[in-house]
């Protein structure tokens, strides 16, 4: 989909996607028509000029991404001042007007590349920082903590962040030694320095490496008891 009140504008991202083999275009000049059809049709990607009447391209992202959390989000303008918040947003990119072919296929393959990775056969997991894209070692994540509809994941020098629910990551490693100890939290259990048990038998866990101590539920810390138990038969 693409929404952008300029006929010009929205007449050349159309042509830029064609040139890049992207056909199947739904293009809207009314931003609240778009929001319509955003509540009864699911998108891949949607591209959104910032600055429009009525609804701007922050505010309808934001009621994309409520209602389908997956949806990659491309920013357009004609002002660079934006980036940050594009980001901020959600924004898979953030594309300064007047936009060229190489934009668009730089763009296009930056979601191609999330939608094929995350977990893969390399055992690394595909994470953005700023707009930068990092293939993390999964040996090297102390622990994934969920932001909303991404996950952060942190590991020694910094944090990443991924495009996933924390539900999907805790599937995809599920054969590797991670361990969910709270609805917010997996942790690499070859990372753990030490555990401490606190109020309501919960558990403080730290980290050989990082200075951070995350505390579990009541009821993950008894799960996780169980589990290092029985790993350790």
């Amino acid at each position: 989909m693409i929404v952008d009140d300029e006929k010009l504008a929205l007449d050349r991202l159309k042509r830029l996607l064609n040139e890049n083999g992207i056909e199947d275009i739904i293009e809207f000049n009314n931003p609240v028509v778009a929001l319509k059809e955003i509540t009864k049709t699911k998108f891949d990607v949607v591209f959104l000029d910032i600055s429009m009447p009525n609804i701007s391209g922050f505010e309808l992202a934001d009621s994309i991404m409520s209602i389908e959390p997956k949806t990659f989000i491309v920013f357009q303008t004609a002002y660079e001042e934006f980036a940050l918040k594009a980001f901020q947003s959600g924004g898979m990119g953030y594309l300064v007007k007047p936009i060229e072919s190489n934009d668009i296929k730089n763009i296009l393959e930056k979601i191609r590349l999330f939608k094929s990775s995350n977990v893969n056969e390399s055992k690394k997991i595909l994470g953005k920082r700023g707009d930068k894209l990092y293939l993390i070692d999964i040996n090297e994540i102390y622990y994934i903590k969920a932001d909303l509809d991404e996950v952060i994941i942190r590991i020694k020098e910094a944090d990443a962040y991924v495009r996933r629910r924390i539900g999907d990551l805790e599937t995809l490693l599920n054969e590797k030694n991670f361990f969910r100890i709270h609805r917010s939290y997996i942790v690499n259990v070859d990372k753990i320095k030490s555990m401490r048990s606190v109020e309501q038998s919960k558990l403080e866990i730290s980290f050989d490496g990082i200075g951070e101590i995350i505390t579990s539920s009541k009821e993950g810390a008894k799960e996780f008891r169980e589990y290092i138990e029985r790993r350790s038969l």
